[in-house]
Order: C-alpha cells, then sequence, then structure tokens
C-alpha cells in the first residue's frame, strides 16, 4: 500500500460514501490491472539525491496557457463529482482557486457551468466529450465561453465506454440499481443528509440545461452509451478547433504517434493519461507512456499527464518524466468525500509540502531544474 494523504482520505471516504459511489470513483476497467500500475509503476521511479545545494529559496509557481500556477497541479474533470460532497463541483473549484491552480468542469458534472463558474475568482477550464449530439456540443462550447472558461479539455479516448464490472457489483448499474443504491444510502446517513437530501438537484447540470429537462443518475449511464461515438476521428474536431478561439487540450494520449498527430492538428497541448485505468485495461501507465511521449513532442505544445498521481513526491516524478504540469483525479475526489472543500485544500497544501521536500533533497530551486536528471531510472 502507498502510505500517503491520499491514501487516509480514501479510507474515510469509503466509510462515508454508499458503495455503488465509492467504487464507481475507486474502480477501473476489467481486471483493474492498468488502475494498479499506474500507482506502483509511479511509485517504482527513483530519484538521485543531492545534498549540500543550498535550497533556502524554492519556487513553485509556474505558468501555462497564460495563467499563473502556484504549482504545476490542477484538478481533473471527474463526471458526477456533486455526488461526492453537497454541490461538489463548487467546493472542489473554490479550494482550487484559492490554492491558485486550475479546476476542470467535467461535461457530465451535477453542478453546471453556470453554478460553478461565478463561484470562483480566476477562470476555470470546462471538459467536454466527442458525442454523437453535436448540438449538445456546440451548445456546451457557447456556455462554455459565455462563462469565461479559459481552456477546452477534449477527452478523445472514450469512443465506447470501458468494461467497469464493479458498478455492475456495486448498485452503480445493473438489475435492480435504482432500488440498491437507495438501500445504500439509508445505511450512510451522513452522506444521506448532507448530499442526498440537502445537495439537490442530482441531475446531469450541464445536460439537463441543453436538453430543458432533469437528467438525473437514473440516465447517466443510458445516456452516454448512447452518444459516445465510436466513429470519432481528427477531422472531427476541426470545427471545433475553430469555434473556440482558447487553448485547446486533447486528453488521452498515450503513443508518440497520437501526440505528434496532436501537434499536426494544432493542440495547444496533451494529457498523457489512460483515464485512470476506467477504459482499456493492459495499456501502459501514464509514467511508462510519458518519456516516449516528451521526447517525440516536448517544446511543440504543452504536455501534462494524470493517472496514478497521489502525492507532491509524484507531482515531481511525472514532471522529471517530462510533463509541465500534472492533473489529480482521484486524489482530490477522496479528500472532497471525507472533508468537502476543507479535505481537497488540506490535499492540496500536504501536497505543496510533499514536493518541497523533494525538490530540496533532489537539488531542484525551481519547477524548471525538476528535469530527467533527477531520476535514477533509465528512460
Amino acid at each position: 500500500m502507498i502510505i500517503s494523504a491520499s491514501t487516509d482520505y480514501r479510507a474515510a471516504a469509503q466509510r462515508r460514501l454508499p458503495p455503488f459511489l465509492f467504487h464507481y470513483a475507486d474502480g477501473g476497467a476489467y481486471a483493474e490491472h492498468t488502475l494498479r500500475r499506474n500507482v506502483a509503476d509511479l511509485s517504482d521511479i527513483e530519484l538521485r539525491q543531492r545534498v549540500l545545494k543550498n535550497m533556502s529559496e524554492l519556487d513553485l509557481s509556474t505558468e501555462l496557457f497564460g495563467e499563473k500556477m502556484s504549482m504545476p497541479v490542477g484538478l481533473a474533470p471527474v463526471g458526477l463529482t456533486g455526488m461526492f460532497a453537497r454541490r461538489g463541483e463548487v467546493q472542489a473549484a473554490k479550494a482550487a482557486a484559492a490554492k491558485g491552480i486550475p479546476f476542470t468542469l467535467s461535461t457530465v458534472s451535477v453542478c453546471p457551468i453556470e453554478e460553478v463558474a461565478p463561484a470562483i475568482d480566476r477562470p476555470m477550464w470546462f471538459q467536454l466529450y466527442v458525442l454523437k449530439d453535436r448540438g449538445f456540443m456546440k451548445n456546451a462550447l457557447e456556455r462554455a465561453k459565455a462563462a469565461g472558461c479559459s481552456t477546452l479539455v477534449f477527452t478523445v479516448d472514450m469512443p465506447v465506454p470501458g468494461a467497469r464490472y464493479r458498478d455492475a457489483h456495486s448498485g452503480m448499474s445493473g438489475p435492480n440499481a435504482a432500488l440498491r443504491r437507495m438501500l445504500q444510502a439509508m445505511t450512510h446517513p451522513q452522506w444521506a443528509w448532507d448530499v442526498g437530501l440537502k445537495g439537490k438537484p442530482h441531475d446531469l447540470g450541464n445536460i439537463s440545461a441543453y436538453r430543458g429537462n432533469p437528467t438525473g443518475l437514473a440516465d447517466y449511464i443510458g445516456w452516454l452509451g448512447a452518444n459516445f461515438d465510436p466513429s470519432i476521428s481528427w477531422k472531427d474536431l476541426e470545427w471545433i478547433r475553430d469555434f473556440w478561439d482558447g487553448p485547446m487540450v486533447i486528453k488521452g494520449i498515450l503513443d508518440p504517434e497520437d501526440a505528434r498527430d496532436a501537434v499536426t492538428f494544432g493542440a495547444d497541448g496533451i494529457i498523457v493519461s489512460n483515464h485512470g485505468g476506467r477504459q482499456l485495461d493492459g495499456v501502459l501507465s501514464s509514467a511508462r507512456a510519458l518519456p516516449a511521449i516528451a521526447d517525440a513532442v516536448k517544446g511543440e505544445l504543452k504536455i501534462l499527464a494524470d493517472s496514478g498521481i497521489r502525492t507532491g513526491l509524484d507531482v515531481v516524478r511525472m514532471i522529471a518524466l517530462g510533463a509541465d504540469t500534472v492533473l489529480l483525479g482521484r486524489a482530490f475526489l477522496y479528500a472532497l468525500a471525507a472533508a468537502g472543500g476543507a479535505g481537497v485544500s488540506n490535499l492540496l497544501d500536504l501536497i505543496e509540502k510533499e514536493m518541497r521536500v523533494a525538490m530540496v533533497l533532489t537539488g531542484a530551486k525551481s519547477i524548471a531544474e525538476i528535469t530527467p536528471d533527477l531520476l535514477v531510472m533509465e528512460r
């Protein structure tokens, strides 16, 4: 087990959440090999310890797409975040903004764009899928632009939903799912009161705003399954590149050739990601995929990475492997579920402290000095 603040928050989240929600956050695809390797491969990366380097002054700040960040960390888009704490997207966004880092709102968030964006004092990012309903995509982009969202994160590794068997076992999907979820909520009274009763409405806010009627959790799986588009290709993104005049980041890149295609397409950035191990089991962990991608396109666009990052030490490792910035997914979701926005704030503070320790003991005084030279392992 990897001992970290995220580990503690995970245990607390498991106690507080109904099982269908905990396993939705915690689970992966198929036998979950990639899910486990995301964490294990990253933790196996060894760093060179350096001493007597006069590390009295450290600078963790960075800049990405013209935005100043207190550290090279952002919050990744996570569907249904608003079910893990009362109006969870708003709480997480406020914690990120207070820390001076970006928050990314998911297409399938509980809180809509118009609720989250005005709640924070910095522009948020917005994540979008390629869907069959192009009318919804256009509507979402127009609303994101009107709300002042600065960066579009386009997720491309979900043309079909992954085989997530935990969801069927837990009650998120499968026979009698609604009844099972209700019974689970009754046995978790703290969540039932704070989120189940006081956190309404429990619908997919961005989709409901487009459809003109509530799209609840019962419709979640069906709507997604009907709208994901396995026919997508780079040409399907061209109209979006023309429509969106801000930075556009392609999420779900694991192969250097796809990274080069993103450069050709004109993306401003990519996110090296296997969707947290939730799509195709058996693919490379993000930590294993990142170095070859960095070798292929470093300097031609910004490289972000997610999947498996649990600590500030992991952040340093990912940057040394070639990332410019990392995104936290499960790590912040566990903290949010356990202690709301205060939990997310605490987690981010701890990650910053862990980064400082790692930087002092590797001799890196700034983010620019976190390079592959800090690594012991062969790239």
